[in-house]
């Protein structure tokens, strides 16, 4: 039998289970393009209960000790002495989510002999360190396009928050108790006729993009993977051959790339001096994709208007982080994916992936990031490692 180590976020702080502001959520059977949404043979676990958090536990407990196995689950995952390093040394599979990654370092993979599955419920496996996983002979897989809708809502979401200026305008009337109509407007504007640019078309920058049309704003992208003619004349798509191009032409960019070697500190004071004065950055893919400190000497500076994302780094961050404090943000947590619509599908892919696993049945490609001794599947196409 096996052991599995779940790391998950903690409970609200009010108790678990909380109440829930609606009976159910819809059902949603196929994702755009095709892939049909997670197919296990069962799920025990109601749709739209939160199951990210630590008594929520993917609703695997069941199905795990129906089969004799050993399921641990925790939110203890830092520090000398963490639940995870305790128990990761006999695991066999360790389960985390983006939001609460479970951060299996070279020295942690090296420390866990019997490790041979790490599953991301969600999307999104950089905190798996890949180089280490192919040497070691594992398969890391990831629940794909499980959430891609949930970010790429996020997304405009908080575009349309930066540009309108909503969060001080909120504070007036709610910390402050005011109705200072001329502080809230003073950096409030609209999109329609901007330009907005995407960095990565893969799902989710694809769906920004799709969602964004409608504002009558000119669209720019940039991707290795060129879009499809049609998709480009579609939605009045302008392709810029770099990042730097893309950043250059745009008022907003919303990134959506992968974090790998070539992304890593993309965004630094230099990437960001060559945007035009007062852009905006939203970053849903990755905090590392950008310069920590250049983003908050951007924003000091007024060369960007306003940053807004809900990734950082490390997951979770210190109370002093800069972010926390910077001007003209709108941060949140990194939850832009794990709506309670999200988990539900992200819980039933874990199972898939889970029941492959355990049946000598192959895992879905879309789903794996690293097999057979090298990346797959989805990782090959989106992940890079250093040779």
């Amino acid at each position: 039998m096996a052991k599995i180590l779940a790391v998950l976020y903690p409970d609200p702080v009010g108790g678990y289970p909380p109440d829930y502001a609606r009976d159910a959520i819809p059902s949603i059977t196929g994702y755009p393009g095709g892939q049909t949404t997670p197919t296990p043979r069962a799920i025990d676990f109601t749709p739209g209960r939160l199951l990210g958090c630590v008594s929520g536990e993917l609703g695997l407990r069941r199905f795990l000790e129906d089969r004799g196995d050993t399921y641990v689950v925790t939110s203890d995952k830092e520090g000398p002495g963490s639940t995870l390093d305790h128990e990761l040394p006999d695991a066999d599979v360790v389960i985390s989510q983006p939001f609460w990654p479970a951060y299996l370092t070279p020295e942690r993979i090296a420390a866990a002999p019997r490790l041979k599955l790490a599953i991301t419920a969600g999307i999104g496996s950089d905190h798996v360190d890949l180089p280490s996983a192919i040497g070691h002979g594992m398969t890391v897989a990831e629940v794909t396009y499980s959430n891609s809708i949930s970010v790429s809502e996020h997304a405009v979401m908080q575009i349309l928050t930066l540009v309108h200026d909503y969060m001080p305008a909120h504070e007036w009337v709610t910390a402050k108790k005011g109705w200072n109509i001329a502080d809230s407007v003073s950096r409030s504007y609209d999109i329609e006729g901007m330009d907005i640019g995407v960095l990565g078309s893969g799902r989710i920058g694809k769906a920004v993009l799709r969602r964004l049309k409608p504002f009558d704003v000119r669209l720019h992208y940039h991707d290795v993977h060129r879009l499809p003619e049609e998709v480009e004349e579609e939605l009045g798509l302008t392709w810029h051959p770099d990042a730097r191009s893309l950043a250059s032409a745009v008022d907003v960019l919303s990134i959506h790339t992968p974090l790998h070697p070539q992304t890593m500190n993309l965004f630094d004071d230099d990437m960001i001096g060559a945007m035009k004065r007062g852009s905006y950055i939203v970053n849903t893919a990755r905090a590392l994709i950008v310069d920590r400190d250049a983003v908050v000497r951007a924003l000091d500076s007024g060369q960007l208007a306003g940053y807004a994302g809900d990734v950082w780094y490390p997951q979770p961050p210190p109370s002093d982080h800069p972010w926390r404090t910077m001007p003209h943000e709108a941060m949140t947590p990194h939850v832009s994916g794990s709506t309670l619509s999200a988990q539900a599908r992200y819980a039933a892919g874990t199972r898939e992936i889970l029941e492959c696993w355990f049946d000598g049945r192959p895992i879905r490609p879309e789903y794996l990031i690293v097999d057979g001794g090298g990346l797959a599947g989805t990782g090959a196409r989106s992940y890079t490692v250093a040779g």
